[in-house]
């Protein structure tokens, strides 16, 4: 039961006006049920008519037959009628208050979870976040949330069957206690008995959990690579993989099934087995009257029933609760990784980016030591190199995604450290290399949906993006849907809306990595236009394979390998040969 305690201590006020409706409800049905009982006595001792008194049927127990007198009601059929009917209205009433703070609190506590697992996913350092896979991301948000909402909603039904088999046993207490105790017993045993489909329901849970998570994770990795597998005409291999997945997860769900379809057949085989015994006794062998006997067999019957009802919806808040376990699982893991604070020195960019003997390893393999180099504000810089030499990395130091081992990044000669890393994050604007634009409106793709940007500022961005042109020309302009993956536009188009998202803040930094290594000549020369207009204005760091873009630079630095260079004003010098450690440094 760690999750139904997990949202009575996050929810406390509606889960107390959940458990005093629940209790009252199961008051208003015992008063119900203690007015049958006399009923049944009055008609089984020959009582007739409306005004047919209770004391007519001298059949029942004294403690029953002056139950209402207690009450200052008339000992009349028609007065019991009426408490019958009014206290299964109010626990009706009682029960419509219970569910809807059931509904609130399972709403809430699914919000909750969604929102407490994306926050702290994002609060993650980089390296964290880049070895999670998306669809592991997707199926805890969706698939594990809703189920362990769902287990709420169960775990809420099973206290409120358990409440009413409480006040069934009350009500059963006062006609025998001797049957009540021995139909308690009765139920315990048979409860003992059918736990074994309860803990194999809570191992189906725990293999869906696992096989759902596989499921979703390869069905998101195969859709983001379907233009090429499709080209390829290998899209049979994913449905291959998949089958498989779906394969474990089938057998998961079947065996959910037979568990809990196991269970209702044995718990009702069981307790008629037991009503039926009893009855037999009580009139046979015990003497008890026939009135007597029917009340016992309606209340205890009734209370076995709930009593069977509770361990259903417990099996049921059992195979949802390895869904919110996997999601404490993760939460609990992205805390963890939590980036730790920046500091508190506000950021600017007036003069300049330091790096001095910058040094980094992934592993055991070194990639760079020594680097030293500056980029001026208001300057076009461009690095340039072989594949996996460093660039982005080196990049995303100066973002603040990763960390050096050695060595240090100064912004207008403040440490990257001292800085709030969030308001210098903000000043940046970063254009990938991946198309990442979403399946919505151009003016939502630049903006991104920041309740702070409207579509003016959107066209300003776009405007200086180079990018207005053509979106003014579509026939809904910045209302034109791109497409998946901005597939209605051209790779030239898609990458201005890029720029343009990357300019919509205003900021004094613009990184791009790669942002024109997809693009033909015509469509690069257009953004290394665009970015040559933009140049002095705020400074741009470019990575790029492409000689355009290095034209255009005031300095371009070169990482390699094997050797390091660096070019400013046309001129290329050799600074270290190749046998000499890792260096970078520019000619000024």
């Amino acid at each position: 039961m760690r999750l139904m305690a997990e949202v009575l201590r996050r929810y406390p006020r509606q889960s107390v006006v959940m458990l005093l409706a629940l209790l009252c409800a199961g008051l208003a049905e015992g008063l119900s049920l203690g007015s049958l009982a006399p009923m049944l006595g009055v008609a089984v001792g020959g009582g007739a008519g409306g005004g047919a008194a209770l004391a007519d049927a001298g059949t029942l127990p004294p403690a029953l037959l002056h139950w209402l007198d207690g009450l200052g009601f008339a000992a009349r059929i028609g007065t019991l009628l009426g408490i019958i009917v009014g206290g299964l209205t109010l626990k009706n009433l009682l029960l419509l208050c219970a569910n809807r703070q059931v509904g609130l609190a399972s709403a809430r506590f699914a919000t909750d979870l969604r929102l407490g697992l994306l926050g702290a996913v994002l609060r993650g350092r980089w390296d964290y976040f880049v070895h999670q896979p998306v669809g592991r991301l997707s199926n805890a948000l969706a698939t594990e949330v809703q189920r362990s909402a769902t287990a709420v909603v169960d775990g809420s039904r099973a206290l409120t069957f358990l409440i009413q088999a409480l006040i069934y046993a009350g009500v059963a207490l006062a006609v025998s206690w001797r049957a009540t105790l021995v139909c308690v017993g009765v139920g315990v045993l048979v409860l003992g008995l059918t736990s074994l489909l309860v803990r194999a329901a809570r191992r189906s849970g725990s293999n869906q959990t696992l096989r759902l998570r596989a499921l979703v994770t390869r069905l998101t990795d195969a859709l983001q690579s379907v233009k090429a597998l499709k080209a390829m005409s290998r899209e049979h291999l994913v449905v291959s993989v998949l089958s498989a997945e779906t394969t474990r997860l089938d057998a998961a769900l079947r065996a959910q099934v037979a568990s809990t379809a196991a269970l209702a057949a044995a718990q009702e085989q069981m307790f008629a087995v037991a009503i039926g015994l009893g009855m037999f006794v009580a009139l046979v062998y015990v003497g008890m009257p026939f009135a007597t006997v029917l009340v016992l067999v309606l209340v205890l019957g009734r209370m076995l029933s709930q009593c069977g009802k509770v361990q259903k919806e417990y099996q049921r808040l059992v195979i949802g609760e390895s869904a919110y376990a996997a999601i404490v699982e993760a939460l609990a893991e992205a805390r963890r990784a939590e980036e730790a604070p920046g500091g508190t020195r506000e950021p600017t960019l007036e003069r300049g980016i330091r790096i001095e003997a910058l040094r980094f390893a992934r592993g055991t393999r070194e990639l760079f030591e020594g680097i030293t180099l500056e980029i001026r504000a208001g300057s076009l810089t461009t690095l340039t190199g072989a594949s996996g030499c460093g660039k982005t990395t080196l990049v995303d130091m100066i973002i603040g995604l990763v960390r050096p081992c050695a060595g240090r990044i100064t912004v207008d000669d403040v440490a990257l450290g001292e800085l709030d890393l969030r308001a210098w994050r903000h000043m940046i604007g970063y254009v990938p290399q991946e198309n990442l634009l979403l399946h919505d409106t151009i003016l939502d793709n630049v903006t991104l949906g920041d309740p702070a940007l409207g579509a003016a500022d959107a066209e300003r961005a776009l405007r200086e993006a180079g990018a207005w042109d053509f979106v003014a020309a579509l026939p809904d302009g910045v209302r034109h849907v791109v497409g998946e993956r901005g597939g209605t536009l051209s790779g030239g188009q898609r990458q201005r809306i890029m720029i343009a998202r990357a300019l919509v803040n205003r900021p004094r930094l613009l990184v791009l990595d790669e942002a024109t290594s997809a693009l033909d000549a015509e469509a690069e020369a257009a953004i290394c236009a665009t970015l040559a207009r933009l140049r002095g204005r705020l400074t741009i760091v470019a990575i790029t394979h492409r000689e355009a873009m290095a034209r255009i630079a005031d300095r371009v630095y070169r990482l390699d390998a094997m050797v390091h260079a660096a070019r400013e004003g046309g001129a290329v010098q050799l600074l270290r040969p190749a046998n000499a450690p890792y260096s970078l440094a520019a000619s000024s």
